[in-house]
């Protein structure tokens, strides 16, 4: 039997800084469920649980696939250690299915870009490689700066950290510096109850990106991430294919259009469309994907387009994630497996219901926010082409 390499995600619910941290999305997934799916995907981890006091959170891990521990209150305070955490969701684990743990794992969710790589790299360090404990790394190398205080707290100039202010040697001269990512720590079981701490023995340096070094403090870490989430997710190949999706359903303006109405002196209005999302489109027709246009203005144009287009279309819908359920319900199928694409406020309810919401390039900062995926291409420039792209290659033609 495969030794037990247990994987311990601490997800408090109180948070001061941003509250309900652990459950507020980047990438369009719950910080909680993001760490949930990197230590799922990673070599040697067998189990998953998450250690939280709050039932949002255990039902949002349970949904993407760990186990939760409820956390006593004694050690859910803002002074309780994350140590203490694992110690009790490992002795919880053990004694529920009854195995022992040989390596754990301390994974922070508030590390939104922390790897399944990284993960398996801190596991296989203690678990094949020799070492006590380990931990992610970054390399460094700045100069690190100290203010000095004098009396009653006041500023009385810096020191030098780590370099001697009198002689500023070139990087490739200096030792290798290595900044704590906090992302993601690896134990020998019964080394971590004796010590009591994450640190002991060896402990082995496992090297990170440093692109993919953030932690999620306050507002701004939020917002940073949620920003760089279309294109570190991008790196590392998160963008749906044919296999994750089941149905698409666009919006229309800013979404298929620019966002702009064109009105003539009788009042009739007009918008511009791109010929490649019409191919797009098709593509996806021909690959057997329903596709439904599903917009909240009233507009002869929507219709207009539809039928060009040959799709189904739902407009002058008020609540648009009610219609979209009904529709998932009459089609059979399950919303987790619809690509929604939007880019305004009002398709926010939407991507809460569906498994891949996107945003157009252009869209509003709080739905490129919500997105799992964020297009390179602006609405109405080829952005649902692009889409098409992914589910079904770059290389798709207009016809077969």
């Amino acid at each position: 039997m495969p030794p037990t390499v247990l994987a311990v995600i601490p997800a408090r619910g109180g948070s001061k800084g941003v509250p309900a941290k652990n459950l507020a999305p980047v990438g369009g997934v719950p910080l909680v469920a993001r760490a949930v799916r990197a230590c799922l995907a990673a070599d040697h981890v067998t189990d998953v649980v998450v250690s939280t006091d709050d039932a949002a959170i255990a039902d949002a891990a349970r949904e993407a696939g760990a186990l939760a521990v409820e956390r006593p209150a004694e050690i859910a305070g803002d002074t309780a250690t994350s140590e203490a955490a694992v110690l009790h969701a490992m002795d919880a684990f053990e004694a529920q299915h009854g195995r022992p743990v040989e390596v754990v794992l301390l994974v922070q969710c508030t590390s939104p870009f922390v790897d399944h790589a990284d993960v398996a790299g801190v596991a296989a360090a203690v678990l094949r490689g020799g070492a006590d404990s380990a931990l992610t790394v970054a390399p460094f190398h700045g100069f690190v700066w100290r203010e000095d205080a004098g009396a009653g707290g006041a500023g009385t100039g810096g020191t030098g950290v780590n370099h001697d202010k009198a002689h500023r040697p070139r990087r490739q001269d200096r030792p290798q510096d290595h900044l704590e990512t906090g992302a993601a720590y690896a134990m020998r079981a019964d080394g971590f109850r004796a010590a009591g701490h994450r640190f002991f023995g060896r402990t082995d340096l496992v090297r990170t990106d440093p692109a993919r070094v953030l932690e999620v403090d306050d507002p701004h870490d939020l917002a940073r991430a949620r920003a760089l989430a279309p294109l570190l997710d991008t790196a590392t190949g998160a963008l749906p294919t044919r296999d994750d999706v089941d149905a698409v359903v666009l919006d229309f303006d800013g979404t298929q259009t620019d966002d702009r109405v064109y009105v003539d002196s009788d009042g009739r209005e007009s918008v511009a469309v791109h010929r490649g999302d019409g191919l797009g489109i098709a593509a996806l027709r021909r690959a057997g994907l329903p596709v439904l246009i599903l917009s909240t203005e009233v507009n002869t144009v929507v219709a207009a387009r539809a039928r060009k287009l040959k799709l189904p279309v739902l407009h002058g819908i008020d609540r648009k994630d009610l219609a979209l359920k009904q529709w998932c319900e009459t089609e059979g199928i399950a919303p987790e497996r619809v690509l929604y694409v939007g880019n305004d406020v009002n398709d926010l309810p939407c991507f809460g219901l569906v498994g891949w919401p996107v945003a157009v390039a252009s869209a509003h900062g709080a739905v490129r926010g919500a997105a799992r995926a964020v297009t390179t291409t602006p609405g109405g420039a080829g952005a649902v082409r692009e889409i098409a792209g992914w589910l079904l290659g770059p290389t798709l033609q207009p016809s077969t």
